[in-house]
Order: structure tokens, then C-alpha cells, then sequence
């Protein structure tokens, strides 16, 4: 079974196309694992990553969700197949990132507000400053004041979607461009991925809208 590798960048529905994969017989990978490889992706280091993805079928969120992460992979593991999930526009996807962390500090705080970079420095995900570290790996939004510039992360989600549509843009086989919130889009997954049409619809996941 070839691999499957979702590059969409958070919220644009990872975690919903992660059990919709699952309901279609592939193993997903243990998301934390790859997501405690991240300093490795700093380094633009793959060979633990490749390791890791001997052990299921198919991967998404962090670092599958950043860039340089999908050359690495389709390199190491010819034949894959890979899905670029979007939102409708970038301001649609920065409004979705930013109520989903608002309601992670409303739980963490009892607070409803933007989060503070202190909030981000502080979130004990995985463990206190990992988020933190994450930000400044990424460098999309590292240097600013804000915790979540407006300017800065649109203009890296729509970087790193047309990044992602030029490197598989001679290779319409290979790559899947999907909007979780249009009507046929588990038709479509089951299309590229060779499966029989599930005939149920795509599940939604940690929804902030």
C-alpha cells in the first residue's frame, strides 16, 4: 500500500482526514511521535522521520504539515501519495487558527481572549515551550509582538500551499487538493486514494468555526 502523507497545514481539517483515512484501512502514525521529531525538521533532518514512517501508512500534522517535510518524503518513499487540504481563502484559515488557540486559553485560563505570547511560551503542550520552540523553527511568525500576525501567517499558509502546487505540478497523480468542506470530498479522496466509495460522508474534527 503506497504511503500517505496530508501536507495541509493545521486547520485546514488534518484531524478529520486522519479518521477518514482510518475508516478507509490505513494505519495512521502516532501523531505525538512525530511531532516530538521536530527539531530534527529544524535541521532539515529526516533520517528518524523516515524511520518513524516504516511504521504506518499514512502521517499528517506536525512537521507533515510544514514545508520541506513532503520533498524529504517523497524522496524516501517513491509512489506515495500526498494531499494538500486547504481552506476557502487564508483569512478563513487564519480566523480558524485563531479561535481554535482562543478556546485552548479559554481552557487553560478560564479566560476568553486572543493568546498573549506569553500564553504561547507558557502552554504546556506536549511540555511548556514546545509551542514556543515551534514558532521559532517555523520563523513564520517569530520577531513579531503579536502571537498570531495577521500578515505574516497568511502570507506563509499561502507560501506554502503554492510551494507544495509547484513541486507536484507536472504530477496531477500524485497529489490531491482538498477542501474538507465541499460536499464530495470523501467521493474525491476515495477516488485518488483507489478505494471503493465509502459512501459515508467526510467526518469533521476539532471545528472552531
Amino acid at each position: 500500500m503506497p504511503k500517505v502523507f496530508c501536507v495541509g497545514r493545521n486547520k485546514t481539517g488534518t484531524t478529520s482526514l486522519q479518521h477518514a483515512l482510518a475508516s478507509l484501512g490505513y494505519k495512521v502514525g502516532n501523531q505525538r511521535e512525530a511531532e516530538l521529531l521536530i527539531e530534527d525538521w529544524g535541521q532539515r533532518d529526516f533520517r528518524r522521520l523516515i524511520q518513524y514512517c516504516h511504521t504506518a501508512d499514512a502521517f499528517q500534522d506536525i512537521p507533515f504539515s510544514y514545508p520541506y517535510t513532503f520533498q524529504a518524503m517523497d524522496a524516501a518513499f517513491p509512489e506515495s501519495k500526498f494531499i494538500l487540504t486547504v481552506r476557502d481563502s487564508s483569512d478563513q484559515w487564519y480566523q480558524s487558527l485563531v479561535r481554535f488557540h482562543s478556546k485552548r486559553v479559554e481552557q487553560l485560563t478560564s479566560e476568553q481572549r486572543v493568546p498573549t505570547l506569553e500564553d504561547v511560551r507558557s502552554d504546556p503542550y506536549i511540555h511548556e515551550g514546545y509551542l514556543w520552540r515551534v514558532r521559532e523553527l517555523v520563523a513564520a511568525a517569530s520577531g513579531s509582538k503579536e502571537a498570531y500576525p495577521e500578515t505574516e501567517l497568511k502570507q506563509h499558509y499561502e507560501w506554502h500551499n503554492n510551494l507544495v502546487l509547484d513541486y507536484f505540478r507536472h504530477r496531477p497523480n500524485d497529489l490531491l487538493v482538498l477542501n474538507l468542506a465541499d460536499s464530495d470530498s470523501m467521493q474525491r479522496l476515495c477516488c485518488f486514494l483507489g478505494k471503493p466509495n465509502a459512501k459515508i460522508d467526510m467526518p469533521h474534527m476539532n471545528q472552531s468555526t
